[in-house]
């Protein structure tokens, strides 16, 4: 248990790492950051800032697949000591997507979503397995 608590926060705070990270670039690429309408600014940025953003926006929805796939794997009633390998796995996928995206590696960066989906439909079908 103490692993997926601990997956949960860590991909809880990843989207928040990549908004920082967005608002670093929107002071370099602008001079300031607008905190009055920080979501226009981010729109207008370009090249790291905007894949930044953009690897904010997918790893929020990363979460919700995973989330919903922990919650599976919980109901279920799988031995969750069981999945602690596929669940460090896709942490460490995520946060390898965050550096392959901002760093415009395109295609390993596509490998590691891939990758980290496919994680998540296995633990789909474990829990649909047990059941």
């Amino acid at each position: 248990m103490h692993t997926i608590i601990l997956s949960l926060l860590i991909l809880c705070l990843l989207p928040l790492i990549c908004a920082w990270t967005a608002g670093y670039y929107r002071q370099k690429q602008f001079g300031s950051v607008d905190n009055k309408e920080p979501r226009q600014q981010s729109l207008q940025l370009t090249g790291a800032g905007a894949r930044a953003v953009a690897a904010q926006a997918n790893t929020w929805e990363a979460l919700g697949v995973y989330s919903a796939a922990i919650l599976a794997v919980f109901i279920s009633g799988i031995d969750l000591q069981s999945i602690g390998t596929p669940i460090t796995l896709f942490v460490a996928l995520r946060i390898a997507y965050i550096f392959l995206y901002i760093g415009n590696m395109d295609k390993l960066r596509s490998l590691s979503f891939l990758t980290g989906l496919g994680i998540c439909i296995y633990l789909f079908y474990i829990a649909l397995s047990a059941v």
